[in-house]
Order: structure tokens, then sequence, then C-alpha cells
């Protein structure tokens, strides 16, 4: 539990040891994995904002580009369902 400062009582920490050998092998594997993942990731945002890049210069609208690819993951029902509603609220706010 923690003391009035807010830290841990020693007696109630975690020790490393308390993990089996095999266990902190598996730990160390998985954390490997996420932050090689990680690195991964940053890397296609790159190449992703890279080519935003090209599109921009090309001419093209990037913000509408984000809409089109945020629109092409969605089901075709799921979406038509969000453009009636998206219709109904427009109208009711005199939008359309």
């Amino acid at each position: 539990m923690p003391d009035d400062a807010g830290s841990f009582i020693a007696s109630e920490e975690v020790a490393p040891q308390s993990l089996t050998q095999s266990a902190q092998e598996r730990l160390r594997q998985l954390i490997a994995r996420i932050e090689k993942l990680e690195e991964e990731k940053a890397t296609v945002a790159a190449d992703i904002k890279e080519v935003y890049g090209e599109a921009k210069s090309t001419g093209f609208d990037t913000k509408i580009m984000r809409k089109v690819v945020a629109l092409r993951k969605q089901d075709r029902a799921e979406r038509a369902e969000q453009e009636q509603i998206l219709d109904l609220y427009l109208a009711a706010l005199g939008e359309i």
C-alpha cells in the first residue's frame, strides 16, 4: 500500500525474481516484438505522409483524400446509414 508520500512500501513491491525464467524471457520477446512493430508503424506513417505530400504537390486535395480513405474502410451499409443520419441532421438545422 502507498505510504503518506505516495510511494510503495518496499515489502509490497514486486521483485523481478517473482517471474520465472521462462516468463521473463517471454516478456522480453513480447516487448521486443512490440518495439519492432512500433518502429515499422512509424516507418509506414512516414511513407503515408510522403504519399499525401506527393498528392498535394500534384494538386489533389489531401483533406478529401483522407476522407475517401476513411470512407472506403467502412462497410457500405454502415456508410449509407451514417450519410442518411447526416442528411437528417443537416436538414433539421436548415443546412440542406
